[in-house]
């Protein structure tokens, strides 16, 4: 456990409940085991969002859309919210739950590789999540930077990595501890990594 699993129940006893599609994907996720980011990552991307003002955003690898939902209810009227994964099941699941959420029009859905789509989207953007394989971090490292406006936000999931990042065995444990050493390297971010769940970076475009 990457934070005491006594403190880690005090935190989630302290978050207000969720809506009911929240709750709905949360048991969902747990019940077929789909990785999601929880209510609290979940409440501190909305936060950063509303912190930053950010509307232009892009989400790098989006399973059923939860936490593309904290993400558009966050920016709010006139947002302007990317979802990318490279299942199309996902996808189809993730419009029903968006749909239901009352943001379907802030979002737009994309079906493949999320590095791809990114390329193929022009402009930059306010705030950019990522949560795709993570076997693909430093390459997402080094295609962020060029898409970010200076004092946008790079947030990454899962930066400590169940533990692994301590030893690293296997090439996905291997490419996280370099994404974390390049990204706290950089001169193109400012970083703070923050060790709740498995680990969220937060960098600032310089």
């Amino acid at each position: 456990m990457i934070v005491n699993p006594e403190i880690e129940r005090y935190l989630h006893g302290l978050l207000p409940a969720r809506d009911a599609v929240l709750a709905e994907m949360e048991d969902v996720a747990e019940r077929r085991e789909i990785p999601i980011i929880g209510p609290a990552v979940g409440r501190i991307l909305a936060q950063l969002v509303m912190i930053s003002g950010a509307k232009r955003i892009f989400e790098l690898g989006s399973a059923i859309g939860y936490s593309t939902i904290w993400l558009a209810r966050a920016a709010g009227q006139g947002a302007e919210v990317h979802y990318t994964d490279g299942s199309s099941a996902n996808a189809r699941e993730a419009r029903a739950y968006i749909e239901r959420a009352g943001v379907a029009s802030s979002i737009h859905l994309h079906v493949g590789d999320a590095l791809t789509v990114l390329s193929q989207t022009p402009g930059q953007f306010d705030f950019i999540f990522n949560d795709v394989d993570k076997k693909g971090y430093p390459e997402v490292l080094a295609a962020v930077p060029s898409r970010l406006k200076p004092g946008g936000l790079f947030v990454t999931d899962n930066t400590l990595w169940y533990e692994r990042v301590l030893n690293p065995q296997e090439p996905s444990d291997h490419a996280v501890a370099e994404f974390n050493r390049k990204l706290y390297e950089s001169a193109q971010f400012f970083t703070t990594l923050l060790p709740i769940r498995d680990g969220l970076s937060v960098a600032v475009r310089l």
